[in-house]
């Protein structure tokens, strides 16, 4: 019988908790200081700063772009030569990046023949034995052929069939070839759109027109909106001086970020421009500095022999990159940081409390209120239970 009462009495009791009332300006204090801080922290930095009552989308991006200038170089062993924008731009088209050349080593007339290798320490040799037919060096220039032959009056290398005269890449220019490349244009398309929020912008705004494109060039001032930029202001605004860049060569990020507030009107939603290098800027000489590739142009003799002339090309790489986050009021995340909210001001009077038992001088008497058993047999005053407090005095 006994136990079945332990069990009602464990169902359908009431438990509330017990208010004590402390008129002490310092905890007064502590309290409504945590206070301030928790409603500080949950609207100014939690809706203001963070936004957490918006529901979030990530950015679906496209770029395309378009370079125009033209640039006149002198070569040695070649004739002055014309360049636009179909000759150095390297490749045509590209999926949100772009080449531009700026420096090259030219190796002209090239036919497959056989020649002395480039010296080094595996290539040279004093006589036939030396050199091995059919041997290939991924880091050389050919197959050799088995003969030491004479490289110069007082060296002798391997001989290899390759691809003859060499090309001897240590005659890089020391200013670059295209330097007019700085006044090239770009114009870069970005097309984007939040799938969530069905939301689709593009950085060529609606009241852009044609005449405008003509005339416009970016400008963080006058122009923010303009898609069309020098290269060599691009590279300024990264930090660097286009025409010490142009020699070596290096990679250039054009950020372009998309982050939108769409409780706001979405035409608000507009693109902001950076700009930043992304290789190494001081590297070693001897750890592949800069940005360069090699490519070919094919010709054919009037003897049906196939001859190539060889260019190493120095240039810069502008990568275009696009982020951005959109936010817009939901419920579901609001409910939720209402009752984080709420959560955080439930543990004020536990700090408050902490306080009151451990850093006051009168604790010993607060903790004998705060913290108290019955037992049935105590006697309790009806009044103190029914008013649910108990005062304390400083």
């Amino acid at each position: 019988m006994g136990c079945c009462q332990d069990c009602l009495h464990y169902v359908f009791d009431y438990e509330t908790p017990r208010t004590l009332v402390i008129p002490h300006i310092g905890v007064g204090c502590v309290f409504r200081f945590t206070q301030i801080l928790v409603v500080l922290y949950v609207v100014g930095y939690v809706c203001v700063v963070q936004k957490a009552y918006q529901e979030k989308d990530s950015v679906i991006s496209s770029v395309t772009s378009k370079v125009k200038g033209f640039a006149l170089t002198n070569v040695s062993d070649m004739e002055p030569q014309l360049w636009d924008v179909a000759d150095y731009v390297i490749p045509p088209q590209g999926e949100g990046s772009f080449f531009v050349l700026t420096n090259m080593v030219v190796t002209p007339k090239q036919r497959q023949w056989r020649c002395p290798e480039l010296p080094s320490p595996s290539t040279t040799c004093v006589d036939d034995c030396d050199c091995i037919v059919g041997h290939s060096d991924p880091r050389g220039s050919g197959i050799q052929t088995g003969l030491c032959v004479n490289y110069s009056s007082t060296l002798q290398t391997c001989e290899v069939f390759s691809w003859c005269p060499l090309e001897l890449d240590t005659k890089l220019p020391e200013r670059p070839l295209l330097a007019a490349a700085e006044n090239f244009t770009v114009l870069i398309k970005n097309s984007i759109t939040y799938p969530k929020f069905k939301v689709h912008r593009r950085n060529i705004m609606p009241q852009i027109n044609s005449s405008y494109l003509k005339r416009c060039e970016f400008n963080h001032v006058t122009d923010p909106y303009c898609p069309i930029f020098r290269l060599k202001h691009i590279v300024s605004e990264a930090g660097e001086e286009f025409q010490d860049l142009a020699v070596m060569g290096g990679v250039i990020g054009i950020i372009i970020d998309w982050s939108c507030d769409l409780d706001w009107w979405a035409g608000k939603c507009k693109p902001k421009y950076t700009f930043r290098r992304l290789d190494n800027k001081h590297p070693n000489r001897n750890a592949a500095p800069g940005y360069n590739f090699r490519f070919a142009k094919y010709y054919k003799t009037s003897a049906g022999e196939e001859t190539r002339t060889l260019i190493k090309a120095y240039g810069i790489r502008f990568d275009v990159i696009v982020f951005g986050t959109a936010g817009k009021f939901g419920i579901v995340p609001t409910i939720v940081n209402v009752g984080a909210a709420l959560t955080f001001l439930s543990l004020v009077p536990l700090v408050c409390d902490w306080f009151v038992l451990t850093c006051t001088s009168r604790r010993a008497l607060y903790s004998r209120h705060k913290i108290k058993y019955l037992r049935d047999d105590d006697d309790v005053d009806t009044e103190s239970v029914s008013m649910g407090t108990t005062y304390g005095t400083q």
